[in-house]
């Protein structure tokens, strides 16, 4: 490692620089660029962390017409050193990517993060618990390739015990392998714990607008750096308090990206992580009599078997087909085989049902 590759690790260890990230820059060093990690992107602009202090550069030359590939908070970038304006050159492959399907349904991604060793999944205990949608949050984050954590928010607004812990219970039911953290920045419920487990690494904070990122990211900062603003008292929902992703370092050690209150989170090609997400349903699934059982009817059905003996909420399964089915149309407007295997799928059981019809019919 050179000098200067050695005063940018000390300099940058606080955003996540390390020596793997220092080999990989090298031949952009050698170019006499200056690594950086991206902390805010916005109109074809970011600003970046770099050894000097933080810089505005363009990304002209890293906008490709991939949307996935566009960069991003989270990056580490090669800018230049010197110029006006200056301009991002390149970026070090990522090592995770949070990334969900547009909010237009099209078959693109878009990501909303990279480089993140936690998802924090902001969930508030003012409004009715919705499963289905931290599920469908898990199974994004088990994607990206960080370690999810859900982070029960104003848990002071649910002052008994026992109702507290069956909320809890419901939450872990439907995130195994999930620690699931009630905390409170009211009365600092948790937050120590959950300051200790962002200390180490990347962590982006997630949910819908009105889960109490912002408040929850100023507790972790020890200071009101991001703007809050109340939610409705009818459904616990608020206008968008962040409006871009920041990336912020915390004063305990690690760094935190906020995001913006999220109204859609359409999976995308997250097929890997709706298996984790349902992960105790993909090992009865393993016990079918049949390889591809589709767990709807078929004869010897070990999922089916295990809801009605009451082994696995029927929700739960209702839930997995619902991911599997959404995953499965995205993936197919960009894949061509797989919608002629949709297709043949479909006829074959079209004809099934028009062969069972005319069974009953007698003809």
């Amino acid at each position: 490692m050179t000098l200067s590759s050695s005063s940018s690790l000390s300099s940058l260890s606080s955003f996540g620089w390390d020596e793997a990230w220092a080999d990989e820059f090298a031949p952009y060093a050698a170019q006499g660029l200056l690594p950086g990690r991206v902390v805010r992107v916005d109109r074809g602009q970011c600003d970046v962390m770099t050894e000097n202090g933080v810089v505005r550069a363009d990304t002209a030359f890293v906008t490709p017409h991939d949307p996935l590939r566009v960069i991003c908070t989270g990056d580490w970038a090669a800018v230049e050193a010197t110029g006006n304006p200056r301009y991002v050159k390149a970026y070090l492959p990522r090592r995770t990517a949070f990334v969900r399907s547009t909010s237009s349904q099209r078959s693109e991604g878009q990501i909303l993060a990279a480089n993140v060793d936690h998802a924090i999944i902001a969930v508030s205990l003012a409004v009715e618990l919705d499963l289905g949608r931290i599920e469908r949050f898990l199974a994004l984050a088990w994607e990206s390739g960080a370690q999810p954590l859900v982070v029960l928010t104003k848990a002071d607004l649910v002052p008994d015990p026992s109702t507290l812990a069956h909320l809890v219970q419901d939450v872990e039911t439907s995130a195994p392998g999930v620690q699931v953290l009630t905390v409170s920045s009211h009365t600092g419920e948790g937050t120590d714990v959950l300051a200790a487990i962002v200390a180490d690494g990347t962590s982006v904070l997630l949910g819908i607008s009105g889960a109490g990122k912002s408040t929850l990211a100023n507790a972790l900062l020890g200071a009101d750096v991001m703007h809050v603003q109340e939610t409705r008292e009818v459904d616990g929902k608020g206008r968008h308090t962040t409006t871009t992703r920041n990336l912020l370092a915390l004063p305990g050690g690690g760094v935190l990206i906020d995001t913006p209150g999220l109204r859609g989170v359409g999976l995308f090609d997250a097929e890997a992580g709706v298996g984790q997400v349902f992960s105790e349903i993909e090992e009865y699934a393993e016990q079918c009599r049949f390889h591809d059982c589709a767990h709807e009817a078929e004869p010897g059905c070990a999922v089916l078997e295990a809801v009605a003996e009451g082994e696995l909420p029927e929700r739960r399964l209702e839930s997995y087909r619902k991911l599997l089915r959404e995953n499965q149309r995205i993936v197919a407007k960009t894949d061509a085989r797989l919608r002629a295997e949709i297709r043949r799928d479909w006829r074959m059981k079209s004809a099934v049902g028009r062969a069972n019809y005319a069974a009953k019919r007698g003809n």
